[in-house]
């Protein structure tokens, strides 16, 4: 009789099993992770975007350059500012925190410093242009008509903008 249970024969075949079982977890973990798609975070800093202008355009010194505008601040009162997270985007006058204007219906794409927002009337890029920071905001498409809610070009966040060139109001109400 002869019968041979050979230790290395065993070995070389579960060592052959496990390389194979390896290679399959692998490409498993590799095909779910391509399938799985990442949604888009909204920037934190479109939490809280406030209107400035160009108050010097000469100046290099971007705190200079950018500030808040009096008018629509202190007297026409009619600025908006725009809070946007994943689902919301909230225009709210800069001097009464109650009028508002929202869209809840909105897809968006981050592309490096640039966000692009699309509803079905209208597309919506935020470009950073310094990192001060200072946003730039393009509206393309049906024009956006909002009572006591004027769109500005520019914005910044509420936490960099007593960086910012301010005017003080004096004797205005705003």
């Amino acid at each position: 009789m002869l019968a041979s249970c050979s230790p290395a024969t065993d070995k070389k075949v579960n060592t052959a099993d496990s390389t194979e079982a390896k290679k399959a977890d692998t490409v498993a973990t590799q095909s779910s992770a391509k399938n799985e798609i990442t949604k888009p975070e909204m920037p934190g800093d479109f939490l809280a975007l406030v209107p400035i202008d160009v108050l010097n355009p000469k100046s290099t010194n971007v705190h200079e350059k950018y500030g808040i505008e009096f008018s629509g601040n202190c007297y026409s009162c009619d600025l908006a500012s725009i809070s946007i997270t994943n689902n919301t985007m909230v225009w709210t006058n800069v001097c009464d925190e109650k009028d508002t204007f929202k869209i809840n219906d909105f897809s968006f794409t981050n592309e490096g410093s640039q966000t692009t927002i699309k509803t079905t009337e209208r597309t919506y890029i935020l470009k950073q242009i310094d990192k001060a920071p200072v946003y730039e905001l393009s509206i393309e498409g049906n024009k956006l008509e909002l009572k006591n809610k004027r769109v500005s070009k520019y914005f910044t966040t509420q936490k960099a903008l007593p960086l910012f060139t301010e005017h003080d109001c004096g004797d205005f109400e705003g």
